[in-house]
């Protein structure tokens, strides 16, 4: 498996990696007619538009020489952090080490690029698998809020953060 930075031509696999991940892990949590509808084009909408450029620094894909494997994006935010707002793996490839070696990849970039700024993701506090992997991995749980969703829901969510990497 080898770690690169994602762009444009990764629009198709990452939507499509990124609405099994959801229909996966959110089963039971979202409601079930957006993940068995209009799911798939939502995500496809969302990564074109984001993969507007050739290469997305905060944008990382997992692959090997078959398959996208996961991928993670992270984004500086106004209030001075770095949101990790995706990290996903093939839902049939979990438990591989995709998502660690994502995760410490995503750190590494953001205390390079942003050195001194803390990494923050959002997780669905129904999502115990996700805040079991965040918290061995050593996110701190800060805070906890009500996600919503452009397609008309909203969930209860956790917010988990990184203190800033200071570099050597």
């Amino acid at each position: 498996m080898s770690i690169r930075s994602g762009g444009a031509g990764d629009v198709e696999a990452i939507a499509e990696l990124h609405t099994a991940s959801w229909r996966t892990a959110y089963a039971g949590i979202m409601p079930d007619e957006y993940l068995s509808g209009p799911l798939e084009t939502d995500r496809a909408e969302l990564w074109s538009r984001r993969l507007t450029e050739a290469v997305m620094p905060g944008l990382f894909v997992a692959e090997d020489a078959a398959a996208l494997l996961g991928f993670a994006y992270l984004v500086p935010t106004a209030d001075g952090r770095v949101l990790l707002d995706n990290l996903h793996a093939r839902p049939d490839s979990r438990g591989r080490g995709i998502g660690s070696r994502l995760l410490e990849h995503g750190l590494k970039w953001a205390a390079t690029e942003f050195p001194r700024r803390a990494v923050y993701l959002e997780v669905l506090r129904d999502n115990t698998a996700a805040i079991a992997f965040y918290e061995r991995r050593g996110g701190r749980r800060t805070d906890a809020r009500i996600g919503r969703f452009e397609a008309g829901f909203e969930l209860p969510e956790y917010e988990y953060t990184w203190d800033p990497a200071v570099p050597a």
